[in-house]
């Protein structure tokens, strides 16, 4: 059975506390006690993930809340598994994992998403995410080339 990684408590909690702040920085809001026992129990018995099976009802509804939040697929539509790679160069999925990705419990989910991202050899993770970055960078530039002109016609 899939686990909840420690990360994954630790962003949700986040969630909630920016969500949900104290009032008079003391009290929790519910969704944030409940992930915090979860939390604390990993951090005393030095675990890294917590059971998805036996997840408290009220920190599982927490967890469910952020985990709707985040990506729900690392799909960048450059499927190579379709080619006959048992591992995709554009995700980092194995054939496995794309084919059974809409059956898989959001555990599991980010259990892959945490090992693609720990892994980092996906295109995902390097040459898309390069181009993104590129463009991103241009168009700053672009605007910034706008910007000036403007100011130079004045």
């Amino acid at each position: 059975m899939p686990g909840i990684h420690i990360t994954d408590i630790e962003a949700a909690i986040n969630y909630w506390r920016e969500r949900s702040p104290s009032p008079d920085g003391v009290t929790l809001a519910p969704e944030l006690r409940a992930l915090a026992e979860v939390y604390a129990l990993l951090v005393f018995y030095h675990e890294e993930e917590a059971d998805e099976a036996s997840f408290p009802p009220k920190a599982m509804a927490a967890w469910l809340t952020w985990y709707e939040t985040t990506a729900d697929t690392p799909c960048i539509a450059i499927c190579s598994t379709s080619q006959g790679d048992e591992m995709c160069k554009g995700c980092g999925r194995t054939f496995d994992e794309v084919q059974h990705w809409p059956s898989m419990s959001p555990g599991g989910k980010r259990d892959t998403w945490r090992r693609i991202t720990l892994e980092g050899s996906s295109w995902r993770f390097g040459r898309y995410a390069d181009r993104a970055l590129e463009k991103k960078a241009a168009d700053k530039a672009a605007a910034q080339a706008a910007d000036t002109a403007a100011d130079l016609g004045r």
